[in-house]
């Protein structure tokens, strides 16, 4: 397990969970506004994790061949079909909460609020274990997880007063 996550945290997928989560994250923040059922968002989630992985792959493949004037080898592309995946799960992550509120264990709005926070939570995590990773001392390493937490926090706290 320590060591897939030193992999993990080795890998380019790190900066792809953290824009994935960071797309989750205000997805579900917008659509607890005005929240659907559980099922919906769900749908959401996954549909969004698809179109952006696609988009993603899309933009990797032309920009590729248009910058090295040649088409994308078969190793280059399973390089980006990782970052994909990386992008998607990040996005695609908080549809399990929902998942759980769709069979009735949870209820929908304690699956909103575990999906912020512990969207908000992974992308602290990250900002400490990368602070950490760089050398940084701990006090340093927790000081950018906050400010990267208040960011997302921001956002949580805006969209509650807007609504």
């Amino acid at each position: 397990m320590l060591a897939a996550l030193e992999a993990h945290l080795g890998s380019r997928e790190v900066s792809r969970v953290i824009y994935g989560s960071i797309i989750g994250l205000a997805l579900v923040v917008a659509l607890e506004a005005h929240p659907p059922g559980a099922g919906a968002v769900v749908a959401s989630l996954l549909a969004t994790a698809i179109a952006v992985g696609l988009a993603e792959l899309y933009s990797d493949v032309v920009g590729t061949e248009t910058r090295l004037r040649r088409r994308v080898a078969q190793g280059e592309l399973r390089h980006m079909l990782r970052d994909v995946r990386a992008v998607a799960f990040g996005i695609a992550f908080p549809a399990v909460f929902f998942i759980l509120a769709a069979v009735g264990a949870i209820d929908e709005d304690l699956a909103f609020t575990l999906a912020k926070w512990s969207g908000l939570a992974l992308i602290g995590a990250y900002g400490f274990l990368a602070t950490r990773l760089a050398g940084a001392s701990v006090a340093a390493s927790l000081l950018r997880a906050l400010i990267v937490g208040l960011v997302g926090a921001l956002l949580i706290v805006v969209k509650a007063l807007v609504h």
